[in-house]
């Protein structure tokens, strides 16, 4: 039996987990016998953190990486069996779910009772270092609560594993109200808080596991989504109960719900910056300040454990990496082409019209940039941009003056992509040709469903490197770099945090709000955020309000956590994403062999995919198999 109560019932251990390659004694090993040794009680504690790495990093059945509205993919990407992509078309079902983790999840949760309650019995360990790692399974189990409660809202909480000779009504464990959840979360990071050390006194043997910083920031996070709309006073849910006939759901807004949360990620901003956690930055020795900032932007996406913004990170594997599909694979450049890269996951053109113009504001709200133009040709002359935008060149007036968050993330047609470092001999700073035949752009005929293709006229840098040449990119990624890791947590989210729950619970802005978004923008390249809005927006008076903070918060964590799949989550914690999620997705006519046809004789994009579907309430949450809930009786999320 496949299920949640299977697994409450089984002794179940890490079959194929690269941690216990354990030889049992005599051909017998047990629970009791594991958890004499320290060796062996250590390969479970690392195989636990070890399970998290397809659940969380496997960008394939992850569906908040390419599950929203940040990428467009052709036809035969879509049909390669990516769960994420069947999402935002509407295709989700209550039989056999895409992304599904609740069967995972519980293994892990099994695992983690498993632990703590063995630990106690290991002879060869001190008693501090037994409670330094029940901290660190205290708060991975805190995690996986979060990440089921975030996708599937309330969950059955499992504080010991229960057992299998049980009466079956005990094994039928009932769904918890989901404030009921949020609050165990927070209890079991209030515990592990007290033992796990500080990122620095860790050992590279236990560099995988929680630090206090992570812990505080991921408490922070905790409680932010618990005072977001979808989970604080949402009338969608109002109705929603248990098999008993209990309330999951409170319709009763509460404004303090934020104060916990603002005053969560102030502690977790103590903790990190007292610890010497910093927004990565200021390594450049570029040419240009530009320069020099996209160079901190792309690297903020690299670390072996080793960046000091990343308060919690999880390995990756090498077949995970994103980059193979978001790299361009060049077919009409013989002397790049890779047939070890796709470019077929491509950023909409929503997120690219979502970054800011140079002054930090929306593209939209800046007095000095033209926004009635932007699907005209232009040029730039300021050496402010040089090698980032060919000068005095006819460039689309979209892709001038634009952060550098958008010249670090975006390839589009006519700016220049570093692709290698830069000899006496050869200048590997390339420039995007996206029209029909030239280098980087298609040699079909037609938009085709039978091969990999970009249908919208944009690459993804971020999640690459410039300093490998596009050839051999694979190559030099997989020589020396088994170590690599993606952000599970970073600081820059809990600054956002800060930001975005001190505003809501405020009746009015300051300094509290302020501050942390500016240091995030800072970084960025861009002024602060009252500067900005007073000296350049058509609406100065917009960073005075509670309500016109909210949307420049909002939009600051899009273009600072964008293709992290973060948005996924955002948006729906934020009760918007049936606004947003149903709209068609647009692009260039890459058919087009010249400006003019590319760019649709300029007036406007095209649209290049239209099975957008969010259904609400019903998709805010994840269904749980429909299995599942036959087999321990619980209820069904709401629409399905």
């Amino acid at each position: 039996m496949k299920y949640l109560l299977s697994i409450i019932c089984a002794v179940i251990l890490f079959t194929g987990c690269n941690y216990l390659n354990m030889v049992p004694e005599n051909d017998i090993e047990t629970i009791e016998t594991i958890f004499e040794r320290r060796n062996n009680a250590q390969d479970w504690w690392k195989g636990l953190h070890g399970q998290m790495v397809d659940l969380f990093s496997n960008i394939a059945t992850n569906t908040s990486f390419v599950g929203t509205d940040e990428f467009v993919a052709c036809e035969y990407m879509r049909n390669r069996g990516w769960d994420a992509f069947k999402i935002p078309e509407g295709q989700q079902m209550s039989q056999s779910p895409y992304g599904a983790t609740w069967r995972t999840s519980y293994i892990i949760i099994r695992n983690c009772n498993t632990f703590l309650e063995n630990i106690d019995n290991v002879y060869n360990m001190e008693d501090w270092e037994k409670q330094q790692w029940k901290a660190d399974v205290w708060a991975l189990k805190a995690y996986i609560y979060f990440e089921l409660v975030r996708r599937y809202g309330p969950i059955v909480l499992v504080p010991e594993n229960i057992s299998a000779d049980a009466d079956i009504k005990q094994l039928q464990l009932p769904r918890q109200h989901v404030d009921t959840c949020f609050k165990e979360i927070v209890r079991l990071l209030d515990a592990a808080a007290e033992h796990v050390p500080v990122g620095n006194a860790r050992s590279t043997d236990d560099i995988h596991a929680f630090c206090k910083e992570s812990v505080y920031a991921l408490k922070a996070r905790v409680l932010l989504y618990a005072a977001s709309p979808l989970f604080n006073g949402n009338m969608f849910y109002s109705d929603f109960k248990g098999k008993n006939g209990e309330s999951l759901f409170s319709a009763e807004y509460d404004q303090e719900k934020w104060r916990l949360a603002a005053e969560a990620a102030d502690e977790a901003v103590r903790v990190c910056e007292e610890n010497g956690r910093t927004l990565y930055g200021g390594q450049g020795s570029k040419a240009t300040e530009l320069l020099n900032k996209m160079d901190d932007i792309e690297n903020i996406m690299y670390s072996t454990y080793s960046n000091p913004e990343y308060l919690f990170e999880c390995k990756q594997k090498s077949y995970l990496w994103f980059d193979r599909w978001i790299m361009p694979r060049l077919v009409n450049d013989p002397n790049n082409y890779s047939d070890q890269l796709f470019g077929a996951i491509l950023p909409s053109m929503k997120m690219v019209e979502m970054y800011y113009t140079e002054h930090g504001l929306p593209i939209d709200a800046d007095n000095t940039w033209n926004y009635a133009g932007r699907y005209q040709m232009g040029t730039e002359s300021s050496g402010l941009y040089k090698d980032v935008v060919p000068l005095n060149t006819q460039v689309l007036q979209l892709h001038l003056r634009r952060e550098p968050r958008f010249y670090a993330c975006i390839a589009g047609d006519r700016l220049y992509w570093q692709r290698g470092v830069n000899t006496a001999s050869t200048n590997y700073n390339q420039l995007v040709e996206a029209y029909k035949g030239e280098k980087w752009g298609t040699s079909f005929d037609i938009i085709s469903s039978n091969d990999y293709q970009n249908i919208n006229g944009y690459w993804l840098k971020k999640h690459t490197f410039s300093k490998w040449p596009t050839r051999t990119y694979m190559s030099n990624l997989s020589s020396g770099n088994a170590g690599l890791t993606i952000p599970l947590i970073r600081l820059a989210e809990v600054y956002m945090i800060q930001a975005e729950a001190w505003n809501e619970y405020l009746e009015k802005p300051d300094s509290r709000v302020y501050d942390p978004l500016d240091k995030v923008r800072e970084r960025a390249g861009v002024p602060k955020v009252v500067s900005a809005w007073k000296a350049y927006s058509k609406t100065p008076g917009k960073v005075d309000t509670k309500e016109g903070m909210r949307e420049i918060i909002r939009q600051e964590n899009n273009i600072e956590f964008a293709f992290e799949g973060h948005r996924y989550w955002n948006i729906r914690r934020w009760k918007i994403a049936h606004e947003l999620l149903n709209e068609k997705q647009y692009g260039w006519n890459v058919l087009g062999e010249s400006a003019r046809s590319f760019y649709n004789n300029f007036n406007g994009p095209v649209v290049v995919f239209s099975k957008c579907k969010f259904t609400a309430p019903r998709d805010y949450l994840d269904p749980i198999d429909a299995e599942e809930i036959l087999i321990s009786s619980m209820v069904q999320n709401p629409g399905w």
